[in-house]
């Protein structure tokens, strides 16, 4: 198969197709109230499944065919470890659902998995360390509440699987629905440029006095994550080379035959080209030296993952580590069409760029020589820095919820109407309310969700490896 270099400015390509954002603010706002007509906020509340709705286990099952068979036992291991490690793995089941739900027809770039742990805190190209939206693998243009109300269940089920008492649980699903609102209204009042330069630092953070031991807790993690606390965890000398270091099943040479070795090098030959020219100058002074599969995420576990190895000038001392991460199908485009984009890690890698406040700048793509799979590139570690979800109390999970619904309105601002959907949201609560009682009935569909796959194990229809 051919190579293809990836465009450096494929626009018309990244635009949502068919939809403009040039309006008036005045009409735009005042279009947006005239849709609770059409679809009242009140209605985002109601949760019922559909007498067809298919069986979840088996919509699972349905993505296990193109991924990586040993792997796949490990995916629903940490599925299994809680209602929300399940609703984390279960992007696909969520999709289904909420084609059953009331949407206003206001669309921007979506994350498609905005659940609490594709948030987190990462490096800026100027080191500062930045909160955003961190997981784009469901990327698409599509209905701004889908992200929300997966956003506001994932907060739900944390809290429930916490034990927090249902008043609690409803407090932690309200705050994200009134952050995401408040904070949407106030970047609708911003220019067009201010919005683009708009980001959440850690001195932002930082401020709010709830943030003490969350944001101890990313810079924690954000330190581990430096690159050379990568380099002295993953890496070691081998007869004089530099190397991964074995991890099985976690990292691992033994399934990197030679021809996909020569395949990876060919490939970020390729990438490479794509990325900014400056950029490009830099990694002209890198060389692929050694590559291994690496297991990643929950969702993610069994899609085709490696950690490439580089060095510098020939220089153990010099590495860098970089991340390429198979790219297939959004679980979002059975019900919302296909990409317009070339290629699933084009989409992922424009979507990214579109709802992120700032971008690893080694984020690109290219396309296997030996499959023809997609793949795009990223930094592996690069400050990253998580939150402890299972750890956190009430009152540290709803200033959590609402600083990521903080960073989704964000998101969703840059990639779409962002005065429409403000003029929809209005300045009272009846959104927060209807979102709070969606995510609590849904809450409960995932604990049945849940308790299906673990009754699937039992039985031996599928196979699980937890604690790895």
């Amino acid at each position: 198969m051919k190579l293809v270099a990836p465009a450096s400015d494929d626009r018309a390509a990244a635009l949502p197709s068919g939809e403009t954002i040039q309006r008036d603010p005045l009409e735009a706002r005042s279009a947006g109230r005239a849709l609770r007509r059409q679809v009242a906020r009140s209605a985002h509340a109601l949760w019922v499944p559909p007498p067809d709705r298919p069986d979840p286990v088996s919509l699972l099952e349905r993505q296990d065919a193109t991924r990586v068979a040993e792997l796949v036992p490990i995916r629903y291991g940490r599925m299994l470890a809680s209602p929300f490690g399940f609703l984390r793995g279960s992007a696909i089941v969520m999709a289904s659902d909420l084609t059953h739900t009331p949407v206003t027809g206001l669309t921007t770039q979506i994350c498609g998995d905005a659940h609490l742990s594709n948030f987190g805190m990462f490096a800026s190209p100027e080191r500062d360390l930045v909160f955003d939206v961190v997981d784009f693998d469901e990327t698409l243009h599509g209905p701004w509440e889908w992200d929300v109300k997966r956003l506001a269940a994932s907060g739900a089920v944390a809290a429930r699987a916490a034990g927090f008492s249902r008043h609690d649980t409803r407090a932690v699903a309200r705050a994200a629905a009134r952050s995401y609102r408040a904070h949407m209204h106030a970047l609708a009042d911003l220019t067009a440029l201010a919005l683009w330069y708009r980001r959440i630092d850690a001195t932002e953070i930082a401020a709010d006095r709830r943030s003490g031991r969350l944001l101890r807790g990313f810079l924690k993690a954000a330190r581990r994550h430096r690159d050379e606390n990568a380099s002295a965890r993953l890496l070691r000398m081998f007869n004089g080379r530099l190397k991964f270091v074995d991890d099985p099943p976690l990292i691992t040479h033994a399934p990197v035959t030679s021809e996909e070795s020569k395949a990876i090098r060919e490939m970020f030959a390729v990438y490479a080209r794509g990325l900014r020219y400056d950029w490009q100058v830099l990694l002209d002074r890198y060389e692929v030296v050694d590559v291994a599969r690496k297991v990643v995420g929950v969702g993610s576990v069994g899609t085709r993952t490696w950690a490439v190895l580089l060095v510098a000038n020939r220089s153990a001392a010099d590495p860098l580590i970089l991340q390429l991460k198979e790219a297939d199908a959004s679980v979002l485009e059975p019900h919302l069409g296909t990409s317009p984009l070339r290629s699933h890690a084009e989409r992922v890698v424009n979507g990214q760029r579109v709802m992120q406040s700032v971008s690893d700048v080694f984020l690109g793509w290219s396309n296997s020589p030996l499959s023809g799979v997609d793949y795009y590139w990223r930094q592996l570690w690069d400050w990253k820095g998580s939150a402890a979800i299972n750890s956190m109390c009430p009152e540290e999970l709803t200033f959590y919820v609402s600083l990521c619904g903080r960073a989704l309105a964000l998101a969703h601002a840059r990639g779409g109407d962002r005065l429409g959907i403000a003029g929809y949201l209005g300045t009272s609560d009846v959104f927060d309310r209807a979102i709070a009682d969606f995510a609590e009935a849904y809450a409960e569909q995932t604990d049945r969700d849940y308790a299906a796959l673990v009754t699937a194990v039992k039985q031996r229809r599928i196979k699980a490896e937890p604690g790895i």
